[in-house]
C-alpha cells in the first residue's frame, strides 16, 4: 500500500463525507466538499498541462480557497509550493523562480501583481484561485467534473510539496517533503478514540498550517483556520468549533493568557501544545493554571525533520527548558559542538536543486540542525543555541539563548535578544538588544550587575541597545538575529 495525500481526501469522503474537514470563521467545508472539489481542480489544472512532478507556486492568504488547490495536486502528482503571503512582487518572484513553477496561481489580492511575477518568470499563464474578476484563468472549484483523479505512475517517494525556509539567516531555500513524509508527519496511530479538533494559528504557507490539517484529517477529524494569528481570532475558533487541541508558539500563547478567561468558552480543549522557540517554564505553569484539564506538551522540530521530540505533560513541569525525548522512530545524537543531529522516516528529501546545501544538512542519513544541544542523564534534550548563533569572545563560547534567558528576568526587560558584534580586540562582544518593559530603559551597568549572580563574567553583555521591538519572522515569530547585527552596524 503506498502512502498517498490524496488517498486521506477520498477514505475521509467515503467514511465521514458530511462531517466538516475545515473551517475559516463561519465557513465550513464537508469532507466529501473538499474532496469533490478538489476532484473539479484536478481536472481543471490537468486541461492546462499540469501533471505528475510539475510544480505549482501558489502566492494566497490564509482562505478555504487553498484547500482544494492542495488536495488536487496532490491527486495529480504535481508538486504544491506555497508562497509566503506577505511577500511583495519582487520578493515572491525571488523566491517562486527557485522552484522553476509550470503554474503560478494566485488569489483575487494578488492576482495582478501575480501577472507581472509569472511574466518574469517566463511562465504562460497565471491562475488564480478566487475573484470573479482580474488577470489570468479562473480555477474554480465549484464547477466541472468531480469524478476522481487518479495518476497510476504516482509513488508515495515522490515530491508532494515544496515549503520554502524563513531565510531569517540567509536565502531561502525549498524543502522538499514527499508524500510518504507528509503521511508520516501527520499519523497518531489507530487507538486515538476521537477526531481532532484542532485550531491552526499557522498561515498556510507555513509547513505546520498543512502538518496540523493533516494530522486532524488521519484522524477523520477537522482543522479550524484563523485569518491572523490574534487571541481573540484563536479563542472564537476554539470556542465556535469545540476545538479539543489548540498548539500555539510562545509568543501567541502570551497574547491569549493575557485575554479575559471567562471571555471564551474553552472547556471543549484538551491538549494545549507549544514549542518553535524557547518555552519559559512561567507560560507552562500559566496554560496548566488556564486550561485545568488538558494536557500540555512541548514540541521541537523544523520544516527538514519535522518533530524531533517532544516533551510530555507529565515531565513539563518537572523538566523545565527541556524539549524532552525523541519522538517515535527518532534516532538523535549530539555531533562535534553539540550539534543536534536527527535521523528518522520523517526527514525531508533535500533541497530543491541545491545539492551542496543538502549535502551539508545531510550527512550518513543524519539531518544537521545547525541547533546546539545538551541531553541530561535521563536523555532529555535541551536546545541551548545555534551553531551559527554562538557567540566568540576572547576565544570563549557563548549562547545567546543562556544570557537571555537570565536578562528576560530583569524587572525592566519586556523583550530581549542577545547578539555578537565584531570587535577588532574580542573578536565579537556580546550585545543585549533590549525592548523596554516601561518609559526608562534598563543601564547596561544594571544589567551587568543582575547577570553577575548567574553567569560568567565573559558571558554579561558588553553592549546595549535599546529597540522599540525585535524583528520576527512572520510565521513562527523567532528573532532575526542577522537583521539585528545589520542594523546595529549600520547604526
Amino acid at each position: 500500500m503506498q502512502l498517498l495525500i490524496g488517498d486521506l481526501f477520498r477514505r475521509n469522503a467515503e467514511h465521514v463525507p458530511d462531517r466538516v474537514a475545515a473551517s475559516l470563521g463561519e465557513k465550513v467545508v464537508t469532507h466529501r466538499q473538499l474532496d469533490a472539489a478538489g476532484n473539479r481542480l484536478a481536472h481543471a489544472l490537468r486541461e492546462l498541462g499540469i501533471g505528475h512532478g510539475d510544480r505549482v507556486v501558489s502566492w494566497a492568504d490564509t482562505s478555504l480557497d487553498v484547500l482544494p488547490l492542495f488536495v488536487a495536486l496532490a491527486k495529480l502528482g504535481a508538486v504544491f509550493a506555497p508562497l509566503n503571503a506577505r511577500y511583495g512582487p519582487e520578493e515572491a518572484g525571488s523566491v517562486a523562480g527557485l522552484a522553476r513553477p509550470k503554474l503560478f496561481v494566485a488569489d483575487a489580492a494578488r492576482a495582478e501583481a501575480g501577472e507581472q511575477v509569472a511574466r518574469d518568470l517566463g511562465i504562460p499563464v497565471l491562475a488564480r484561485i478566487s475573484g470573479e474578476r482580474g488577470p489570468g484563468v479562473l480555477l474554480d472549484a465549484n464547477h466541472g467534473p468531480d469524478a476522481d483523479v487518479e495518476t497510476p505512475e504516482l509513488r508515495e517517494t515522490d515530491p508532494h510539496v515544496l515549503f520554502f525556509t524563513s531565510g531569517s539567516t540567509g536565502q531561502p531555500k525549498g524543502v522538499v517533503l514527499s508524500h510518504r513524509v507528509n503521511w508520516l508527519r501527520g499519523f497518531q496511530g489507530v487507538f486515538r478514540d476521537q477526531p481532532e479538533r484542532s485550531v491552526c494559528m499557522f498561515p498556510l504557507f507555513h509547513m505546520a498550517g498543512f502538518t496540523l490539517g493533516i494530522t486532524a484529517w488521519h484522524t477523520r477529524g477537522e482543522i479550524a483556520f484563523v485569518e491572523a494569528a490574534r487571541a481573540e481570532e484563536i479563542l472564537s475558533a476554539v470556542e465556535r468549533r469545540r476545538a479539543n487541541r489548540l498548539y500555539c508558539i510562545p509568543a501567541v500563547w502570551a497574547r491569549i493568557l493575557e485575554t479575559p478567561a471567562d471571555r471564551f468558552d474553552t472547556s471543549s480543549l484538551r491538549e494545549v501544545d507549544t514549542g518553535t522557540s524557547a518555552t519559559p517554564i512561567e507560560l507552562v505553569r500559566a496554560l496548566k493554571q488556564r486550561f485545568p484539564g488538558t494536557a500540555t506538551r512541548i514540541y521541537y522540530g523544523s520544516t527538514e525533520c519535522g518533530s524531533a521530540t517532544t516533551l510530555g505533560d507529565a515531565d513539563v513541569l518537572r523538566k523545565p527548558g527541556s524539549v524532552g525525548l525523541p519522538a517515535p522512530m527518532v534516532e538523535l545524537r549530539l555531533a562535534e559542538a553539540g550539534e543536534i543531529c536527527v535521523k528518522s522516516p520523517y526527514l525531508f528529501d533535500g533541497y530543491f536543486e541545491a545539492p551542496e546545501a543538502t549535502d551539508r544538512a545531510l550527512r550518513d542519513g543524519w539531518f544537521h540542525t545547525g541547533d546546539v544541544g545538551e541531553r541530561d542523564d535521563e536523555g532529555h534534550l535541551t536546545v541551548v543555541g545555534r551553531l551559527a548563533e554562538i557567540i566568540r569572545t576572547g576565544g570563549e563560547s557563548v549562547s545567546p539563548g543562556e544570557v537571555e534567558g537570565i536578562l528576560a528576568e530583569h524587572d525592566s526587560i519586556a523583550e530581549v535578544a542577545v547578539v555578537g558584534i565584531p570587535d577588532a580586540e574580542w573578536g565579537e562582544i556580546v550585545c543585549a538588544v533590549v525592548v523596554p518593559a516601561g518609559d526608562t530603559a534598563p543601564s547596561l551597568e544594571a544589567l551587568q550587575a543582575h547577570c553577575d549572580r548567574h553567569i560568567a563574567g565573559f558571558k554579561k553583555p558588553r553592549r546595549l541597545e535599546c529597540v522599540p521591538e525585535l524583528p520576527r519572522t512572520v510565521a513562527t515569530g523567532q528573532v532575526q538575529r542577522k537583521l539585528l547585527v545589520e542594523r546595529i552596524n549600520a547604526s
